[in-house]
């Protein structure tokens, strides 16, 4: 009980900041970069399910937000029909990954792309779609470009993606046309490496944006897609990781930790309890004097997609890093 005290009062001053927020409008989740030596960005919202307030997917989109990501941030809801009157986490705070701040960084782990606009000192977060679990489908990480971009595009679906759709019934053409059928959207971004089969683009469907749903692409929603694409040219940087875990020891002292469920590797894996490795970065960070070890434990346990302090909050002149 002990090493959950104050990670019960960091969930308790989210409680006491939701009193303030709940009036808060949904708003495009740009958010200006942080000082020199923070890694933390935007602010959660809370939200309060109306009686006709839709599935958790609606409520996702309205934010901006993944699917999961608000699965996660919001433990035991029912993502069909949330409960009336209860009051959801939307996770729009996080801490950046521990990537160069240029282009487009996307972490697989959180389902999440960043787009720093180059001379505007922002960072844009999109919830994306990745590849589905299969062999075929994965997303890869890599560092790469945009090499083009296209308007209303047509797909050319590879011969592995018919063949399993026609092990659903289904039988695709060989170029999908452009148009509503199509599941590319109405924009999409390719990317150089591998030959160029791997593309940002948007999508048909109202679901699966924040999940792993796709044949190896990158999802955006529509709004997304079009902004992004409106935004970007080609020779773009784009850096892909897969990093479950991230931490920040920010300007102030507080030393934060944000844990995502890993991507499971086997049908038979559950994200949930997947062991998660800690570099020996990670581990120093742990091991420090300066960090409560119980509390990152049960951060990390709980994987709730949202920065936690984990300050051991030594008395002055007894903290390391």
């Amino acid at each position: 009980m002990i090493k959950h005290t104050r990670f019960t009062r960091w969930l308790a001053l989210l409680a006491v900041a939701a009193t303030v927020a709940l009036a808060l409008p949904a708003r495009a989740n740009t958010w200006p970069l942080p000082a020199n030596g923070s890694r933390l960005v935007g602010e959660n919202r809370f939200h309060v399910v109306k009686n006709d307030g839709g599935s958790l997917e609606a409520i996702a989109k309205e934010y901006g937000v993944g699917f999961l990501a608000l699965l996660q941030a919001n433990p035991g809801v029912d993502p069909y029909v949330p409960r009336p009157g209860s009051v959801l986490t939307i996770p729009l705070q996080t801490l950046l990954p521990d990537a160069p701040r240029e282009g487009i960084v996307m972490n697989l782990a959180e389902l999440r792309l960043y787009y720093y606009a180059p001379g505007k000192n922002t960072v844009t977060i999109y919830p994306i779609g990745i590849g589905q679990l299969d062999g075929d489908t994965l997303t890869p990480t890599m560092v790469t470009t945009v090499s083009d971009k296209r308007a209303n595009p047509t797909w050319t679906p590879t011969a592995n993606i018919r063949a399993r759709y026609k092990a659903q019934g289904i039988n695709l053409p060989a170029v999908v046309p452009a148009g509503p059928e199509n599941p590319m959207g109405h924009h999409a971004i390719r990317l150089a490496a591998y030959g160029g089969v791997y593309l940002i683009h948007g999508t048909n469907a109202d679901f699966g944006i924040g999940m792993r749903v796709s044949s190896g692409c990158i999802r955006l929603r529509d709004d997304d897609i079009s902004a992004l694409f409106a935004a970007v040219t080609p020779g773009t940087k784009v850096n892909i990781i897969n990093t479950p875990i991230k931490a920040s020891v920010e300007p102030d002292g507080r030393r934060l930790v944000e844990v995502h469920q890993p991507l499971s590797k086997s049908i038979e894996d559950d994200p949930r309890t997947l062991p998660i490795t800690l570099n020996a970065g990670m581990q120093t960070f742990k091991a420090s004097p300066s960090t409560d070890a119980g509390v990152m434990d049960y951060a990390i346990e709980l994987r709730s997609g949202m920065p936690v302090d984990v300050s051991s909050h030594l008395p002055v002149g007894q903290q390391t890093l």
